[in-house]
């Protein structure tokens, strides 16, 4: 069994799940619909350039999870999911988890994007289990703060260290997937990278040191 490592937002989905998240809040109006929207599209373009401040970020997009009762969050996600979620959702994609599984290996997805907007997605892909940015939840209430470290950047790495001590797959054949340079770290540490639909400094990485290229987009 070989370990089957994969990225999430536009790699298996045809876009950015934390992003969409917030593009929902706001056409629903349950937050200020033209400052959220902004600071959301900003902080969205400092990921492309690989210059997220992460714990910044992470301070305004958990932020809305702090102002609702539990169910009802709950209720937005899953509207959020038929809505905005199933939409990204790719044939190439689920046909490369369906080989990896017919295989026998292990799925996983390590994501930046924080858990309560990735778990129902993990779940809908069917896949073994998800590393994510874990939210700070203290007597049945989301804090707005983080809980460790975050899946991000090096810290993809950093996490899946952790989760290795409990799961002792070898990373010499394993793969991972992702389009982002921002996952560089994380794919160097694979016996397989694998770029998909990779930003421009990542398929010039992936040019320079061979690894293999490939779409799942249409």
């Amino acid at each position: 069994m070989a370990l089957a490592i994969f990225d999430l937002d536009n790699t298996l989905i045809a876009g950015d799940s934390d992003h969409a998240w917030g593009d929902f809040l706001v056409h629903r109006g349950i937050v200020d619909q033209e400052d959220f929207k902004r600071v959301n599209d900003e902080f969205y373009q400092d990921y492309l350039k690989g210059q997220l401040d992460i714990f910044k970020y992470l301070g305004f997009a958990l932020s809305p999870l702090t102002q609702h009762p539990l169910e009802q969050l709950h209720q937005w996600r899953k509207e959020f999911v038929e809505e905005s979620i199933r939409p990204l959702l790719l044939t190439k994609a689920l046909e490369l988890l369906r080989n990896h599984r017919d295989k026998g290996d292990y799925l996983l997805i390590i994501t930046a994007t924080n858990r309560f907007v990735t778990q129902p997605i993990a779940d809908l892909l069917e896949v073994d289990e998800l590393i994510a940015t874990e939210p700070e939840f203290i007597n049945n209430r989301y804090t707005g703060k983080v809980s460790g470290t975050p899946s991000y950047q090096a810290g993809k790495v950093t996490r899946l260290r952790e989760w290795l001590q409990h799961n002792p797959f070898d990373l010499s054949d394993a793969y991972f997937y992702s389009d982002s340079h921002n996952d560089i770290p994380l794919l160097e540490h694979v016996g397989n990278p694998v770029v998909v639909d990779g930003d421009e400094r990542l398929l010039q990485t992936a040019s320079e040191r061979g690894w293999e290229i490939m779409s799942l987009r249409p």
